[in-house]
């Protein structure tokens, strides 16, 4: 008889979701020369489609270089929140990846998404200056890899109110209490959108983003009705 082993299961591999570079030892001078340059090779080789992000925390440089995936999902997100925006009746400034440099604090950041909204007056029409106006009130990262900057004291230090991470499967919700950020159960900034909304608005997305937002504007507005 020929003996047949037995299927065993596979684990489904996690998508990589970026490519990271590390550089540690760096002070804030040597961190923006190593950031010029490196944004030079990214305008002249295109590298990763010419769409790098620059973390900076207390002499820990991480490059990272997002892939289709951490793109999608960055996107979709940004796409989620001004949905969010407009439909609830709210204000909004989008900050998009802006470098957020703090030479004080010995951090720096381009974070996926960043967001004014309720601070948005403060900053309407001009552009922003962190040594004197608030840092955003909304901060998204997408880390879908491993990555070896602690988001927590990055933004901590710089006051960022509310930090969403989406780590391709799992949406998690902080807000700043005490200096320290403690996850919540729902947005404080959108507390009436529980976070199953957007889930189903990514799953739908990855099928049809058109269909996406048409049903989450649907339900947003039924909010409203009474």
């Amino acid at each position: 008889m020929v003996s047949i082993a037995p299927i065993i299961s596979q684990p489904v591999p996690q998508p990589v979701g970026e490519k990271r570079m590390l550089f540690r030892g760096l002070n804030w001078q040597r961190y923006q020369t190593l950031r010029q340059a490196l944004s030079r090779d990214r305008a002249a080789s295109r590298m990763a489609n010419g769409n790098i992000r620059f973390t900076y925390l207390c002499g820990t440089l991480e490059v990272t270089m997002p892939l289709e995936i951490h793109e999608f999902s960055a996107r979709l997100i940004e796409l989620f929140i001004r949905l969010l925006v407009v439909e609830l009746g709210m204000k909004l400034k989008t900050m998009g990846s802006t470098t957020l440099d703090r030479e004080m604090l010995d951090r720096s950041a381009e974070p996926d998404n960043a967001y004014y909204i309720q601070n948005q007056p403060l900053v309407a029409g001009r552009d922003v200056d962190l040594d004197h106006d608030p840092p955003p009130d909304l901060v998204v990262e997408v880390d879908i890899t491993h990555t070896d900057i602690n988001k927590f004291q990055l933004y901590a230090a710089m006051g960022v109110p509310e930090f969403w991470r989406y780590n391709g499967a799992v949406w998690r919700i902080y807000a700043l209490q005490n200096g320290e950020y403690q996850e919540r159960s729902v947005s404080p900034t959108f507390p009436l959108v529980p976070k199953t909304k957007l889930y189903e608005f990514l799953a739908t997305a990855r099928q049809d983003e058109v269909d996406a937002e048409l049903a989450l504007r649907e339900w947003l507005r039924s909010l409203s009705t009474p």
